[in-house]
């Protein structure tokens, strides 16, 4: 599917651009529609939007029926009583109730802000002048983040203050597990580990360390360092819970534990009512992030894909997550301490 159409067919690759404040005040500079400021935001009338995609009014109105929901979530809205008398005000004051063709006998008034209005282009498929304006959408909207982000995606998840804390606990689990593999787990250490992992891996992302790290690009190694403060403590969780069961079973039978009864450990943990609702959080940031982010699809965990919100946007291009870099930095050292820790445990 072309970029373009995946805006015309997905609400969720459009809401993605309509979260993202950074992206929209660049593509609103872009265009260079002019409006009325109102409520500290453009405004702009049913008539001045259907001149701009050269269309009729009435085939605005069916739009505006067909997807009136989605539209009035991103500021469209119908004006009347008080708060049309107070917009009229507005137009008179800044001269220009002429050119809206509004009088104070106006019953009601439609009028879009700027998402509404780019909501709208992404609507309009067979639109020449929607079809320029979701280009300009696209290309802007990906520049923005890629500047934000200094040029890459495939780290971002270490521009949430959040990461820097959560990936040191999980280090701190993660050795509970691997101690209780190396100590009470039977078969080779190497090829057990990886048999584990994989069975976390897939209990969470229904993909195994392999196939996640190819998604994304990176090493097997380097897996965990692409992942979300919130699904590095799920997978915290499993380590330290699969770990105590390890270590349990062996003091009950005295034997090696076998990897498959392992696997069994972490399925059953995974069809817990305690652990599925913070393993649907998981996926759903997982899926939803990475695909807006790093325009990754993970289509086993498809169904969970969903908008990011605008306080994720603020997350992790925002100016808070330009300071948390340098934290990062200077925390490097203590990252590389943990990861040799691990490395020596394996």
């Amino acid at each position: 599917m072309k970029k373009e159409n995946s805006l015309i067919v997905s609400k969720v690759a459009r809401q993605n651009i309509l979260n993202n404040k950074y992206a929209l005040q660049e593509i609103q500079n872009g265009i260079g529609l002019q409006g009325v400021i109102y409520g500290k935001e453009y405004r702009f009338s049913k008539k001045q939007v259907a001149t701009f995609f050269g269309v009729e009014e009435r085939t605005l109105s069916y739009y505006l029926k067909v997807h009136n929901e989605e539209l009035r979530q991103n500021g469209y809205e119908v004006l009347a009583g008080k708060e049309l008398k107070d917009f009229i005000r507005v137009l008179s004051e800044q001269k220009v109730a002429d050119v809206w063709d509004i009088s104070s006998r106006t019953p009601k008034l439609a009028v879009f802000n700027f998402r509404a209005f780019l909501n709208l282009a992404m609507l309009l498929a067979n639109n020449e002048k929607a079809r320029q304006v979701r280009s300009v959408v696209l290309d802007i909207s990906i520049s923005a983040i890629n500047k934000r982000t200094g040029g890459g995606t495939k780290y971002i998840n270490s521009r949430d203050a959040n990461y820097l804390p959560n990936a040191i606990k999980e280090q701190k689990y993660r050795k509970v597990l691997t101690s209780a593999i190396n100590l009470y787990v039977e078969g080779t250490s190497t090829a057990k580990y990886r048999q584990i992992t994989d069975c976390i891996y897939k209990a969470i992302f229904r993909e195994n360390a392999k196939e996640y790290a190819e998604l994304l690009k990176v090493p097997d190694d380097n897996i965990h360092d692409t992942m979300y403060a919130e699904v590095l403590m799920i997978i915290a969780s499993f380590e330290n819970g699969v770990g105590y069961e390890i270590q349990k079973r062996f003091i009950e039978t005295g034997c090696p534990v076998p990897v498959d009864y392992v696997c069994g450990i972490i399925d059953t943990f995974a069809q817990s009512p305690m652990q599925i609702p913070y393993l649907e959080d998981a996926r759903t940031k997982m899926a939803s992030r990475d695909y807006c982010f790093r325009d990754t699809h993970h289509e086993n965990i498809s169904e969970y894909i969903s908008p990011v919100s605008t306080s994720d946007f603020e997350r992790f291009i925002g100016e808070h997550s330009d300071s948390f870099l340098q934290d990062l930095f200077t925390n490097r050292d203590v990252m590389k301490r943990l990861k040799l820790g691990e490395d020596e445990s394996n």
